[in-house]
């Protein structure tokens, strides 16, 4: 369930491995990446002149042009910033004047440590910290970490250290910087995904050590049906743990793209009807029902316990969330067989359909962990359909279905 934020090697790193494969002109190499000319930094150094950016580029050349190099640091997703061997900004991409606020024109030409005056969550100086042109010789970069801009704006920063030779002096230094919007959000999902699991596993373990203390200091005092009534209430809560722990299972399975399905034949109509004879059985009226069977209905190999996964879970949202008649409706489709389920409630706000099926989405108040409809999708994806929500003709709460004609692996190899 834990989502990996780290992205692909950065332009430090593409930097780097360019320096590894041409030793002899390291500083070419990420000039080229930065589409500077070497003898254009070096003229505009011995002028005092502030270093040109891109000049190699005549009009409706491609990036980098002549170089070898057809990378533009525009494009690049990541800010990029590099500094010469004294330290001065040659190249300030895009990204960069995004992230950090400030105009290319005012960071070329000056110190890297004025350009980019950042501080680590102490409030110490990184530059004087990491000191990359006066440092270990041996040492090749700096890996990612969280520092602050002026204005306590946190960015994530990693440098990249490309000297002429393995312990030669720094002739380029290169600074990769990425926002903490998405790690932000990650680590939100991360904590309410905890505090939700805390929460729904709190009240059932609470019950069920009240019960069972209760029972084996006082087994005398109770009658056989207090008793009863005692074991029932454990087995239930029991069941509720073992409920999320199967829906926190597969979450990570959707996650991680490793949720297995087991195609095998299905009676898509039989299954409706064993689940409806299920929610009778527990008290619900049978008259609340009305299942719609079209037929003929193609052949649909699915795996039977994620199918009744998503009727389950369908059919006690439109119980305990919904009013009225429950329609449960199968039909053919052009794409497979596409099942519908709607009610007479209240229904979904307009304005939330879109987070239906995100993780914690709640329709009401009235209990579930809000995960149930995130794991439907998932394994409705995962047999190659699609799952959609509206309004039904009764006003409530509709969701539809579709799963496509498909056949186990032995039989399509």
């Amino acid at each position: 369930m834990i989502v990996g934020t780290n992205s692909s090697p950065g332009a430090a790193d593409a930097a780097e491995e360019r320096f590894r494969d041409a030793p002899e002109a390291p500083a070419a190499a990420v000039d080229g990446l930065c589409g500077v000319p070497p003898q254009a930094v070096d003229s505009g150094r011995a002028r005092g002149a502030r270093p040109p950016v891109r000049t190699d580029r005549a009009a409706g050349e491609a990036p980098g042009g002549g170089l070898g190099f057809a990378v533009d640091p525009d494009s690049l997703p990541d800010g990029l910033v590099v500094a010469d061997d004294r330290g001065r900004v040659v190249c300030f991409n895009a990204a960069a004047a995004r992230i950090t606020q400030l105009a290319p024109e005012r960071a070329l030409g000056a110190p890297i440590d004025r350009a980019l005056p950042l501080e680590d969550l102490e409030g110490r100086r990184w530059w004087a910290l990491t000191d990359p042109y006066g440092g270990l010789a041996t040492r090749r970069g700096q890996p990612e970490r969280n520092l602050l801009l002026p204005g306590g704006r946190e960015v994530l920063v990693s440098a990249s250290y490309v000297r002429t030779h393995p312990t030669g002096p720094v002739r380029r230094l290169v600074v990769t910087l990425r926002g903490t919007e998405a790690r932000r959000r990650t680590e939100r999902s991360h904590a309410e995904l905890i505090a939700t699991v805390a929460h729904e596993l709190r009240s059932p373990l609470t019950s069920v050590k009240g019960f069972t203390a209760t029972l084996l200091a006082k087994w005398e005092r109770f009658t056989d049906d207090q008793k009863r009534l005692m074991l029932e209430t454990v087995d239930a809560d029991a069941n509720r743990v073992t409920r999320l722990i199967a829906e926190l299972l597969d979450i990570s399975r959707i996650d991680s793209g490793r949720l297995e399905v087991r195609r095998q034949p299905v009676d898509i109509a039989t299954a409706v009807g064993r689940h409806v004879q299920a929610l009778t059985a527990n008290g619900q009226d049978p008259e609340r029902f009305l299942v719609s069977v079209s037929r003929p209905l193609p052949d649909l190999w699915a795996d039977p316990d994620k199918i009744d996964q998503i009727l389950g879970n369908l059919l006690e949202n439109a119980v305990r969330h919904g009013e009225g008649t429950v329609t449960i409706g199968v039909s053919p489709h052009e794409k497979g067989t596409a099942v519908t389920v709607s009610d007479e409630g209240p229904g979904i706000p307009e304005e939330s359909m879109a987070r239906v099926f995100t993780r914690f989405w709640r329709g009401s108040k009235r209990g579930g962990t809000g995960l149930g409809l995130y794991i439907v999708k998932g394994i409705v994806e995962a047999h190659g359909g699609t799952i959609t929500v509206g309004r039904g003709p009764g006003g409530g709460a509709e969701f539809r279905f579709i799963l496509p004609v498909s056949a186990p692996a032995y039989l399509t190899q």
